[in-house]
């Protein structure tokens, strides 16, 4: 019995995923033209599953997105912003 009680616990560690990683990355998004723009960019990726903050900034063309990335991905971000309309890239 006791056998069956550790290979169960062994089981349980293993299928849990491992712990994600609250990631942080900046997205250039240079098609902003007005002070209006970073409300849609800022909507369309707090919709994202996963995503904790964006800030984003017209003045720099730019969105700072920090997010679980057990629930999305730098991929998605992008498509988000692209499909509003706002096409964007990592910044390096």
């Amino acid at each position: 019995m006791k056998k069956l009680a550790v290979l169960a616990a062994l089981i349980a560690t293993l299928a849990t995923p491992a712990w994600a990683a609250t990631k942080t990355v900046t997205l250039s998004v240079p098609g902003m033209t007005c002070a209006a723009c970073p409300i849609t960019v800022k909507k369309a990726l707090a919709k994202v599953a996963g995503v904790e903050t964006a800030e984003v900034s017209f003045e720099r063309r730019e969105a700072v997105v920090t997010f679980d990335d057990a629930r999305t991905n730098v991929q998605a971000l992008t498509k988000a912003t692209e499909n509003v309309g706002y096409p964007s890239t990592v910044k390096k």
